[in-house]
């Protein structure tokens, strides 16, 4: 009886693997070339944007001057270069562009991330209501700042914000988790469910300090919930840094597990997959990286959504190529954003998600309209 129990077993595994790799694997040259081509494109991306400015850097000349003082140590000012593009590009430009590059590989990888563990391609950071989470307290502290939480504000400095918006992040997931686990199991219709009632909550609190607020704090509360990178520097990169990093690194392991859900659940248990830990770590590496980034960027919306939409319709729903492609995609698109939202009314800037939108939505529905019901999802 027990033999027989065991060749059933090993069939369905044998079928779920065959089925795996019949949906994953059909498309694997082409997600190999587009993921390399990605990261040649993204690095290219990055040294243009170093470049272009209301102030133009010569920077092919001064890249082997930069590597060349990165790896002496040395804090000058190199021979030949001046002092002012110098400043320009380490101390402004430099930290923007590599915030930007986390940032946008976080929305992404999070978006590629969640559409694959919901197995739903509306998925995103935003539907377990970590970017409204983070939003409220963000807000809490422009609108009472100058207040009720003065003494608060003084003691963090410029990291009040930030500090306010990963925590309030922090909390809504630790609440949202609560909601959705019962016994040890994790229901993802649940946490669905809850996410949209958690941000729609935050959302009204954050209105209801929106009511109170003067015009200064209306303005910084629109810039805020629109998104922007100005103001970055190395301080703000390194605090963002660790978190979205290790997010990075760690969420390749999670490509075979997130391949076996396209299955279903009962089927990815038979083939080895631990659901209810991929869940769990899941949830926590999305939660940390999107309040991390709206941390630091504020609410940027469409890049967690939309690049993996437009690579899975490209590249197929095969995470192992996905999941890097996704963060190679999403920094090009934020550094992108970026660099125009900084240079189209200089010396003035634009909110990064007013670019995102008005660059990405017609061009996803257009891809959409085109390719319909060539997605991974049925």
């Amino acid at each position: 009886m027990s033999e027989a129990i065991a060749r059933r077993g090993n069939r369905v595994k044998s079928r779920s693997v065959r089925l795996m790799h019949f949906k994953t694997g059909d498309r694997e040259p082409v997600a190999k070339a587009a993921t390399a081509l990605l990261a040649l494109v993204s690095l290219g991306v990055m040294v243009a944007s170093l470049a272009i400015g209301p102030i133009a850097v010569p920077i092919f000349d001064m890249l082997p001057k930069m590597l060349a003082v990165l790896l002496s140590g040395d804090r000058g000012v190199p021979e030949g270069v001046s002092p002012r593009d110098w400043i320009v590009v380490t101390d402004i430009r430099l930290p923007r562009v590599l915030l930007g590059a986390l940032v946008g590989a976080a929305l992404a990888v999070s978006g590629a991330v969640m559409q694959g563990l919901f197995r739903n391609p509306l998925a995103d950071p935003g539907i377990v209501g970590v970017s409204a989470g983070a939003g409220f307290g963000a807000a809490v502290f422009i609108v009472l700042g100058g207040s009720v939480l003065a003494p608060v504000m003084t003691f963090l400095g410029i990291y009040a914000v930030p500090l306010a918006a990963f925590a309030g992040g922090l909390m809504t997931t630790l609440v949202l988790y609560r909601i959705g686990t019962r016994g040890g199991i994790t229901s993802v219709a649940t946490l669905l469910l809850a996410g949209i009632a958690l941000g729609a909550l935050t959302g009204a609190m954050t209105g209801l300090l929106v009511y109170v607020a003067d015009d200064q704090q209306l303005r910084d509360l629109q810039f805020w919930g629109l998104g922007s990178l100005a103001g970055s520097n190395w301080s703000k990169l390194a605090s963002a840094a660790p978190i979205i990093l290790a997010m990075l690194v760690c969420v390749p392991f999670l490509a075979r597990g997130l391949n076996a859900l396209i299955l279903g659940e009962a089927a990815a248990g038979h083939i080895g997959i631990r659901v209810q830990l991929l869940k769990n770590v899941s949830i926590l590496m999305v939660a940390g990286a999107t309040g991390a980034s709206v941390a630091v960027s504020g609410g940027i919306g469409f890049v967690g959504i939309v690049v993996p939409h437009l690579l899975r319709l490209t590249i197929g729903p095969d995470h192992r190529y996905l999941l890097p492609a996704s963060a190679f995609l999403g920094a090009v698109l934020l550094i992108a954003a970026d660099t125009l939202a900084r240079t189209i009314v200089a010396p003035a800037e634009l909110p990064i998600g007013i670019i995102t939108a008005f660059a990405g939505a017609p061009f996803f529905l257009w891809i959409l309209l085109r390719k319909r019901g060539l997605m991974g999802f049925s």
